[in-house]
């Protein structure tokens, strides 16, 4: 018996890729405020709840005695990978259409032909460009259509867990980002804690030059035109190519949020 009709792929043979970081309690990679914290409720916790919902119930009817194991969590919808929405970056975008808040995604951006564009050689804090770009683009001979996933290989992530990471990586600006959107781009991504380029850096530059436009430059261009962005992603040298795969990156729906959570997978054919 085939597993997949003649002429079709061949699904043992896919391979899948998590792009994701885990969300942890308590680790110093982002700022205080914005630290998850997860209390754990093991299942003797769990049994003891139970009790609540099945009066007269003894836990030592249960399985072990034990019960349901859950979760409770303070964290905001931009910890851990996640994806922006438009509402995100301001109230408007597309010259003044109210901006997408993330349950309004539509879910064929989510879904596409990944690229992945490595800036790795690039200092921390330093400005990924249009010049950068066409250049990454050239040496792998890609031509960005609409609705291509581009994503941003800055190398953060190999810090990921330390307070070092809020300042690694290259980072996107205005320019570069629209470069992209107007080619139709509508999600992007990056393995850094930011698309732009670090705060720290950014606030320097402001401190020295008093120039507002160097403020999340790279988030404001989708006020001109709509887009999504992934942040904190991780393994994308686990990809092994820089095109010919395809990502999901599915948000959770979040009412009127400005961001969801989501583990983005690059899927390879073949070997």
């Amino acid at each position: 018996m085939q597993n997949t009709p003649k002429g079709g792929p061949d699904v043992s043979k896919r391979r899948f890729v998590d792009l994701s970081i885990a969300i942890e309690a308590g680790l110093p990679s982002d700022p205080p405020m914005m630290i998850p914290q997860i209390n754990y409720v093991d299942h003797g916790q769990g049994a003891e709840q139970m009790k609540d919902f099945f009066p007269g119930m003894k836990k030592e009817e249960l399985p072990g005695g034990l019960g349901w194991a859950l979760e409770f969590m303070t964290l905001t919808t931009h910890s851990g990978t996640h994806l922006d929405a438009p509402y995100h970056y301001h109230p408007t975008m597309d010259g003044g259409v109210p901006a997408l808040t993330i349950d309004e995604i539509p879910l064929e951006w989510c879904f596409g032909d990944g690229v992945v564009l490595d800036f790795r050689h690039k200092k921390d804090g330093e400005r990924i460009t249009v010049k950068d770009l066409r250049a990454a683009l050239e040496k792998i001979r890609y031509t960005i259509k609409p609705l291509d996933i581009v994503l941003i290989q800055t190398g953060a992530d190999r810090v990921w867990g330390t307070p070092e990471y809020l300042v690694k990586g290259a980072g996107m600006e205005r320019e570069s980002t629209l470069y992209l959107l107007e080619k139709g781009v509508k999600v992007v991504g990056t393995d850094a804690w930011s698309w732009d380029r670090p705060l720290p850096f950014i606030a320097e530059e402001f401190k020295k030059t008093k120039d507002p436009r160097v403020i999340w430059e790279a988030h404001f261009a989708g006020i001109e035109i709509g887009y999504c962005h992934m942040e904190k992603m991780a393994n994308l040298a686990a990809i092994g190519r820089s095109q010919g795969f395809t990502v999901c990156c599915f948000p959770v729906k979040i009412k009127g949020a400005s961001a969801g959570w989501c583990r983005p997978v690059a899927i390879l054919e073949g070997p």
